[in-house]
C-alpha cells in the first residue's frame, strides 16, 4: 500500500487514542482505500510505533464497521456498503434527535451563538470547497447539542458510529448537494433559539436523512 509521510505519535497516555485517530483519519478521507489490505509492518513505519497500540487501534475500527479482520489472514478497509451507511445514518439521527430534544431546554445564549458560527465557517468551507473544513465545522455545529444534552452515552454512541457516515459526507460536502445543509443548519438553530423541541428535533432529522441524498 502506498505509505503516507512520516508523522510520530508521542505522549504514551493519549498513544493509543492518536493511532486510532490517524487511522481512522486516513479511511475516511480516503488515503487508505476501500478494499485496502492494512499490513502492521507499514502500518508500524507510517505512524513511528509499535504493534501493540496499532492491534488495538484496528479492533476498535472493527468494531466501527471501518476495518473487516480475517484472523490469520488479513485485514482490510471495508468497502462502503450502502445498507452500512443506511443503518449508521439511522442511528446517528436518532441520537441526534435525542441530543437537541434533551438539550434545548438547557441552552444557552452562547451555545446558540456557537451553533450560528459554526454554521457560517461550515457556509465558508463549502463556497471554498473546502471539504475538510466544512466537516470540522459541521462536527462542530452538532457537538454543542451533544454537548448541552449531559448524556455522555448518547455522545459516545454517536463518536462510534459517525466515522461510517463521514465517508459519504465528503462525498456530499464536496458537491452542491452540500449547501442545502446551510439551510437545514439554520432551521435548527432558529427553532433552539425560539426553544421549540418539537420543531428542532425535525430540523435535525431532515438534515440527517438529507445524506441519503449524496
Amino acid at each position: 500500500m502506498p505509505v503516507p509521510a512520516a508523522q510520530g505519535v508521542h505522549r504514551r497516555d493519549l498513544l493509543r487514542d492518536r493511532v486510532h485517530a490517524s487511522l481512522r483519519d486516513a479511511i475516511v478521507d480516503g488515503t487508505l482505500a476501500p478494499g485496502e489490505q492494512l499490513r502492521d509492518a507499514d502500518l508500524e513505519a507510517w505512524l513511528g510505533v509499535s504493534r501493540t497500540p496499532i492491534r488495538e487501534a484496528l479492533q476498535r475500527l472493527e468494531q466501527a464497521g471501518l476495518v473487516t479482520t480475517r484472523p490469520g489472514r488479513s485485514t482490510t478497509v471495508t468497502p462502503i456498503d450502502s445498507e452500512a451507511t443506511r443503518h449508521a445514518r439511522q442511528l446517528a439521527a436518532g441520537l441526534q434527535e435525542l441530543a437537541v430534544r434533551l438539550a434545548v431546554p438547557h441552552l444557552t445564549g452562547e451555545d446558540v451563538t456557537a451553533m450560528r458560527e459554526a454554521n457560517t465557517r461550515f457556509a465558508a468551507a463549502l463556497a471554498a470547497q473546502d471539504t475538510a473544513a466544512a466537516l470540522a465545522a459541521d462536527d462542530d455545529f452538532h457537538a454543542v447539542a451533544l454537548r448541552a444534552a449531559g448524556n455522555p452515552l448518547v455522545r459516545a454512541h454517536f463518536e462510534q458510529v459517525s466515522p461510517l457516515l463521514r465517508r459519504v459526507e465528503l462525498r456530499r460536502f464536496g458537491s452542491r448537494a452540500g449547501h442545502a445543509s446551510v439551510e437545514q443548519h439554520e432551521r435548527v438553530v432558529e427553532a433552539c433559539a425560539a426553544g421549540d423541541v418539537e420543531a428542532a428535533t425535525r430540523a435535525v432529522r431532515e438534515n440527517w436523512h438529507s445524506l441519503e441524498e449524496a
